[in-house]
């Protein structure tokens, strides 16, 4: 009985010390684990400061861009404009060269009939009607002349100031693109450390969470081995407890009818190049409809790689119904295409349409970029009908 005892008493020491070691590894576990929760936190709220700062500069970026196309549509419409110009100018020193031409010739006809022409013109003349006549043509005939050329003189000298104004123009515009490409190239190299930040952020915080839920997985365990070792250790105190029990009732037993005999011994029981009419981009498929993205995640659309600003083109006519930035998405524009059928364009450097524009299939809507996130320039496009996405490969083919 006292061996029993024993037994009992070390099983019992060695569950308390085993009992001890599980909680103080819980607790460390949990310190650990709250660390770890709020720099996860902390690292959560910087990625969203650092998310929004990415938004507001793809958004300047989207701006600056369309701004720059909208400034060299201009140039080239002024430049246009400049040759219709000098064209016009060509024609009209052309037509006040010809009048000169017959001017001279009206002064040469005068100088040769000299100083009394409308006296000599007289006398030539059989009749003084034919003789008055004469004389009447002559005079309009030089007082047209003098006048075509007074009026080609000033259009010209309009046509040169007109021309200088546009000249001048042309210069200040030449100066506003290339104020709008250095802070386009600005714009971009900002954009490329705040993706950089984020993702950045992104990796943190997954390494984070990933420990979060590790050490969770490991206090989760400690609590239970501590509950199993409490219990156990619960029973073996029950247990030495009976058994002390009932040795003292044996010893009384004992006491009364004399030793007892023992009791007996009871035995242990790769890249596709994709593109075409129908398409809203040529470039390289970097994920298709149903496949994997490159951060993982499922593709439920077209992720099309190609140089930033390549044009994005609307895939059939429509009405853009959304052009704005959109988290996970960056600058995104939807259009709405009838029938329950919608296209969607993200991850854009510039929106060139606007919500409520009417658009044809063909135009261009947006440019390649890599906003909302890291990762090469490419083009996420999907159909949706009746807001769920559908495979867009067979409806692209036949446009």
């Amino acid at each position: 009985m006292a061996a029993a005892l024993a037994a009992l008493l070390l099983a019992f020491v060695a569950g308390a010390q085993s009992s001890r070691d599980a909680q103080r590894k819980l607790d460390k576990a949990q310190r650990e684990l709250k660390a770890v929760a709020a720099e996860r936190r902390k690292i959560e709220g910087q990625r969203g400061d650092a998310s929004k700062q990415l938004r507001a500069v793809d958004e300047q970026l989207g701006h600056s861009s369309r701004a720059l196309h909208d400034t060299e549509a201009q140039l080239a419409r002024e430049q246009a404009s400049l040759a219709q110009l000098r064209q016009r100018r060509t024609e009209m020193q052309g037509r006040l060269g010809a009048q000169r031409t017959e001017l001279a010739t009206l002064l040469r006809a005068a100088y040769t009939v000299g100083g009394d022409a409308p006296l000599k013109l007289l006398l030539a003349q059989d009749k003084v009607a034919d003789a008055s006549r004469v004389l009447t043509w002559h005079r309009y005939l030089q007082r047209d002349r003098a006048q075509r050329i007074a009026t080609l003189a000033a259009e010209l000298q309009a046509l040169e100031a007109l021309e200088q104004r546009i000249a001048e123009q042309q210069r200040a515009l030449d100066a506003t693109r290339e104020r709008q490409r250095a802070q386009l190239a600005q714009l971009q190299g900002d954009r490329k450390q705040r993706a950089r930040t984020v993702a950045q952020l992104d990796t943190r915080y997954k390494d984070k969470r990933s420990r979060e839920k590790a050490l969770g997985s490991d206090v989760a365990g400690l609590k239970k081995l501590l509950a199993q070792l409490r219990a156990a250790a619960a029973r073996a105190e029950a247990e030495r407890r009976a058994a002390a029990e009932r040795a003292a009732r044996a010893a009384r037993e004992a006491g009364k009818t004399g030793p007892r005999p023992p009791p007996p011994v009871v035995a242990n029981a790769t890249p596709v190049h994709v593109g075409g009419l129908g398409w809203p981009l040529s470039g390289n498929l970097l994920a298709g409809y149903g496949g994997t993205l490159p951060d993982g995640g499922n593709s439920s659309g077209l992720l099309i790689g190609a140089p930033t600003g390549s044009t994005v083109k609307a895939v059939a006519n429509g009405k853009v119904v959304f052009a704005d930035w959109m988290n996970g998405y960056g600058l995104i524009l939807i259009i709405d295409h009838g029938n329950g059928y919608m296209s969607l364009y993200a991850r854009n450097e510039a929106l060139l349409r606007d919500a409520g524009d009417d658009v044809k299939r063909g135009d261009a809507v947006a440019s390649v970029g890599s906003s909302g996130g890291a990762g090469p320039p490419a083009l996420y496009f999907e159909l949706r009908r009746n807001g769920d996405p559908v495979n867009p490969n067979t409806w692209l083919q036949k446009q």
